[in-house]
């Protein structure tokens, strides 16, 4: 690294041992490790907030477009007489409903904000759900908006 040689290292000992004295020595080089171990320890923190940071420039995947559903085929009238009543609810969505008056919903830990109808609000389970009203709300926590939906508010 440095190309110093085992003169030179005798040469820098013997000098650090006249200048500094022989029970001085070792405290400074007990001192001069711990600074060492500092520096790479605050250089290491350093470079993983650079990578974090880097990874949160980079675009969310794109999903999955759904295959389209196909149209169920008409039965006979005797056969859907025969079929059992569906309970109450049965055919009611398993998406959880955006409280009303929040337009903006947010993941936890996430980097987007999306509208209240974009598809990938329903991806987002609800304790992760984070909700706003206007899209300043949703700046001022950080978050950009979706790619997809991109959500604005209309100026008042």
């Amino acid at each position: 690294m440095f190309d110093i040689g085992l003169q030179e290292l005798v040469l820098i000992f013997v000098i650090a041992l006249l200048v500094f004295g022989p029970k001085n020595l070792p405290q400074l080089g007990r001192s001069l490790g711990r600074a060492m171990r500092e520096f790479r320890r605050a250089s290491d923190e350093f470079r993983s907030t650079i990578e974090t940071n880097l990874k949160i420039n980079e675009p969310d995947p794109i999903p999955d477009p759904t295959p389209p559903a196909a149209e169920p085929t008409p039965e006979p009238v005797a056969a859907v007489a025969a079929l059992p009543v569906p309970a109450a609810g049965a055919y009611e969505s398993t998406e959880t409903p955006i409280p009303e008056g929040e337009a903006y919903v947010a993941q936890r830990g996430g980097k987007l904000f999306h509208g209240r109808d974009c598809a990938w609000t329903r991806r987002i389970a609800e304790p992760d759900r984070l909700y706003f009203k206007r899209v300043a709300e949703a700046r001022e926590g950080g978050f950009a908006p979706c790619p997809v939906c991109d959500p604005w508010e209309p100026a008042a």
